[in-house]
């Protein structure tokens, strides 16, 4: 497959045309540069990233195969108003565990919008993991290193993405410290910036893996307590 020399300028141009020609005959016409400019290049990062990301999770999933590690480019518009058949931004998912993929823990790598978002966790917990959150939430004992993480993490510039509820699920004890994360229906730490000059060169993996590595806490909570 190659070895992983950074994304080119080509994987932002096809994107910003795509979203000015958002058709099936446009994107069948340009589908060589789609292969070659963002799956390539793409599935190289997968490969390199990785290998890093073995510092941090030993067992992570890292994939290069659509529906894997590479979310599909094509839209779900069975019960959208919009209909418009392809996505106009990148997603590449890491994660650790033996459930579903995205009912597993992991890494994102996200380009969209001019801006590139690094984030970890789980993004919307399934019915039984939302039962196994809550019920480590009211664990003090394990409700206490989440908090320890939280803090860690968002004293580094990071946000704590997850808070959905505005009351506390019934069957729950509302009043100690840690109570306010029943109120999350996912969580996850982010970072959202301007493309960094790193996107177009091998050093993205480390930039990224720097990221991630800050991010851990959450990560490491998820996967050892509901994991």
């Amino acid at each position: 497959m190659g070895s992983f020399n950074g994304f080119p300028k080509e994987t932002f141009e096809f994107f910003e045309k795509l979203k000015q020609n958002n058709s099936k005959d446009w994107f069948q016409a340009n589908r060589n540069e789609y292969d070659e400019f963002v799956k390539k290049p793409s599935e190289q990062f997968v490969i390199e990233m990785g290998e890093m990301l073995k510092q941090l999770a030993p067992r992570i999933s890292a994939i290069p195969k659509v529906n894997k590690s590479l979310f599909r480019i094509n839209r779900d518009t069975r019960f959208s108003k919009d209909k418009r058949p392809y996505k106009t931004n990148l997603g590449i998912w890491f994660w650790e565990g033996a459930r579903k993929r995205m009912e597993c823990s992991g890494f994102y790598f996200h380009l969209g919008d001019g801006k590139l978002m690094l984030g970890t966790g789980i993004h919307i917990f399934s019915k039984e993991l939302l039962k196994l959150y809550r019920d480590a939430v009211s664990d003090k004992k394990r409700a206490l290193p989440l908090e320890a993480a939280v803090n860690k993490i968002s004293e580094k510039g990071y946000i704590i993405v997850g808070k959905h509820y505005k009351r506390f699920p019934r069957g729950y004890d509302a009043s100690h410290r840690q109570a306010k994360f029943l109120l999350f229906n996912g969580l996850t730490a982010m970072i959202e910036e301007d493309i960094p000059r790193e996107f177009y060169s091998p050093s993205i993996v480390e930039y990224a893996f720097s990221h991630y590595n800050n991010m851990y806490p959450i990560h490491e909570w998820l996967t050892k307590t509901i994991g």
